[in-house]
């Protein structure tokens, strides 16, 4: 069979982003299942979350550019088979030991994926266009509600939902898998592959610049992620009294979903213009959210959700923006993995300290403390974006375009 052509490449590869990303938002809605048939603390879910977060950390730092070096299709492979082995881990997982050893599993599996996968997006893009890095920065969105969301539903409708979900995940994952053995290689392999597994974040040095502005973009969009997909459904049901599996996934895809929707509706704006609104719009949906917690109201939480999840969606669409289509095909995943190390680092560590300090201060407190430090953090990734704008207008000479807030219009080719 011949190897599958340009065009159908991209689009398999973005499709098995997405469902990459919705296979690690579906245990979320699952969780209270699992606490209710094996019976365990607040902590050990915490652990159960922290585990994924640490996996996917660590394949990010070790193999995360090995696709630079050995090639994107067999790095792309491994991770399909791998998440293939974690989700039918899952289906037999009656204890702790199990969850963890099938979280952790995934977790190596999405890490070693996220950065082939993105680095072949842009790859496979026609000549001029910039849908792969639209794609990268929509899907991780798109992917987690529905996950989520597909979860919740299975949860609160299908009998047998810890089965079901999975048995559809790896319907998916295989269709995926069965489809990049066929995909064109896209990248040209070279020496240093042994070496490239050596824990490390590598930022090409013509990207490094816009790397460093876009840092406090990408904690703060992704610090939002951490609060709604580890305390979001646990929020819903204490302080709002909503107890439907439903909800619990409803509020991820409110968030992520939104997020993609803002990908989509700015693909056109500036990465600095995207990264100035995004952060400015966490701060003011965080700011609601917190009001929603303090005064208990459902439909503000909601607002405050969705326009938060807007946020998420600009500010990391115009971070990545910045340093993907800058960066040359042979550092391509390396860089990526680095975008993706401080995001993930910036979504579990607040999100696994928000869960031990719920045990001690309480969920309601919790939240809030959690929702007014990533208000900051966005803040400050305003003021930073302000002040990249003003170096790169001394450096080039040019004044402020009117109407431009400080973020003058740019070409990211």
């Amino acid at each position: 069979m011949r190897p599958l052509s340009r065009v159908n490449t991209f689009w398999l590869t973005g499709f098995a982003l997405v469902i990459v990303m919705a296979a690690s938002g579906a245990p979320s809605p699952l969780y209270v299942v699992y606490q209710q048939r094996i019976g365990f603390s607040a902590t050990t879910l915490t652990a159960i979350f922290a585990i994924y977060a640490l996996a996917l950390l660590v394949a990010l730092l070790t193999v995360g550019s090995l696709s630079d070096f050995i090639g994107r299709r067999p790095v792309l492979i491994g991770a399909l088979a791998v998440e293939l082995i974690s989700l039918v881990l899952f289906l037999p997982a009656t204890s702790v030991t199990w969850l963890l050893l099938a979280r952790a599993i995934q977790g190596a599996a999405t890490g070693a994926a996220m950065g082939a996968l993105g680095a072949t997006l842009v790859d496979s893009q026609a000549p001029g266009s910039q849908l792969g890095t639209l794609i990268n920065s929509a899907a991780p969105g798109v992917g987690l509600a529905f996950g989520a969301l597909g979860a919740g539903v299975l949860v609160q409708f299908a009998p047998a939902p810890t089965t079901v979900v999975f048995v559809v995940l790896i319907g998916l994952v295989v269709a995926c898998l069965v489809g990049v053995v066929f995909i064109p290689e896209t990248a040209i392999r070279q020496p240093g592959g042994w070496a490239s597994l050596r824990p490390q974040i590598r930022v090409h040095h013509e990207v490094r610049a816009d790397f460093y502005a876009a840092l406090p973009v990408f904690i703060a969009s992704w610090s939002v992620g951490g609060l709604y997909l580890s305390l979001g459904g646990s929020v819903a049901g204490s302080v709002f009294g909503l107890h439907s599996h439903l909800i619990g996934g409803a509020v991820v895809a409110a968030m992520a979903g939104t997020g993609a929707v803002a990908s989509i509706l700015l693909r056109a704006t500036s990465p600095a213009r995207a990264m100035t609104l995004g952060a400015g719009t966490l701060a003011a949906g965080l700011a609601v959210t917190v009001v929603a917690i303090d005064t208990a109201q459902t439909a503000t939480f909601f607002v405050g959700t969705v326009v938060a999840g807007f946020g998420f969606g600009a500010s990391f669409l115009g971070g990545f923006r910045s340093v993907a289509t800058k960066v040359a095909a042979d550092d391509r995943a390396a860089t990526l993995a680095a975008v993706l190390t401080i995001s993930y680092l910036a979504f579990s560590a607040p999100a696994v300290a928000a869960g031990f300090a719920s045990t001690h201060i309480g969920l309601r407190d919790t939240a809030l403390i959690y929702a007014l430090a990533v208000i900051v953090v966005s803040l400050a990734a305003v003021a930073a974006q302000a002040l990249a704008a003003g170096r790169r207008r001394a450096a080039s000479g040019a004044p402020t375009a009117p109407g431009a807030g400080g973020c003058p219009e740019e070409s990211y080719a």
